[in-house]
């Protein structure tokens, strides 16, 4: 028996939705903290990679806010990382974020606004 498949589209026929064509409707400019005595970028939380968020998700409430944390910052995040930081801080510190970024508290990045 033989399977038929149905032949592949090619990229000159027309789309459904062209992802690359979509922008961000909110302002993406980073926010930038001052800790350890350096300042620090955070990217926004809307350009940040939503497989590596959903992945650090998987691990509950205070992984998905370290994986954020931890994308947002990039290759800043191991001089980041090796500063103490005590927990009052980082609530303090992932609520400016979230504000910075145009959420509201309880609000989660995947909602719709």
């Amino acid at each position: 028996m033989t399977t038929r498949t149905a032949p592949k589209p090619t990229d000159s026929e027309p789309f459904d939705f062209n992802l690359d064509a979509v922008q961000a409707e909110a302002d993406l400019r980073p926010f930038r903290v001052h800790w350890g005595g350096r300042r620090f970028e955070m990217q926004h939380l809307e350009a940040l990679d939503i497989w590596e968020l959903m992945e650090a998700a998987e691990k509950g409430e205070a992984g998905a806010m370290v994986g954020a944390f931890r994308e947002a910052l990039g290759d800043q995040w191991d001089d980041f990382r090796a500063i103490r930081l005590p927990q009052f801080k980082l609530k303090a510190l992932f609520d400016a974020y979230r504000k910075h970024c145009g959420l509201e508290p309880g609000e989660s990045a995947a909602s719709g606004s």
